[in-house]
Parts: C-alpha cells; sequence; structure tokens
C-alpha cells in the first residue's frame, strides 16, 4: 500500500462509522467500475483498430477535413 493511501486510510478511520461505510461503498464502486471499464476497453481494442484504419485509408484517399474547433 502507498504512503498516501495508508494516509486516506487513517484519516478516513476517523469519521462517523456512517460517513466511513458511505465512503467505502463509494470506493468499492468505483473500483468496480474500473474493472469493467478495462474490460469493455479490451473487448473493444479490434473495433477500434478496425475504425482507425479505416479512418487513415478514408484521409489517405483525401476524404477528411480539418477540424475547425471554432465550429464546435
Amino acid at each position: 500500500m502507498t504512503k498516501l493511501l495508508e494516509k486516506a486510510f487513517k484519516e478516513a478511520s476517523r469519521l462517523p462509522v456512517v460517513d466511513q461505510n458511505a465512503l467505502a461503498k463509494w470506493l468499492l464502486e468505483e473500483l468496480e467500475d474500473e474493472k469493467k471499464w478495462e474490460l469493455q476497453f479490451a473487448e473493444s481494442e479490434n473495433v477500434l483498430d478496425k475504425l482507425a484504419d479505416e479512418a487513415l485509408k478514408e484521409h489517405k484517399k483525401g476524404k477528411t477535413k480539418p477540424l475547425n474547433i471554432e465550429r464546435l
């Protein structure tokens, strides 16, 4: 465990029980969401590769336009 995380847990241990539980629930949900995101991203890697290849082909054919930030 890093020193920073250790410090955060030490500070959190001083909170009332209700707040500790709320913090723990939030942290566990965040960690679970991160796992889901990593899995989804890993599964989409082939799709992203195909889309990138397609975009590069379109660009080489002159079918793309420079991004105009002022029009966003």
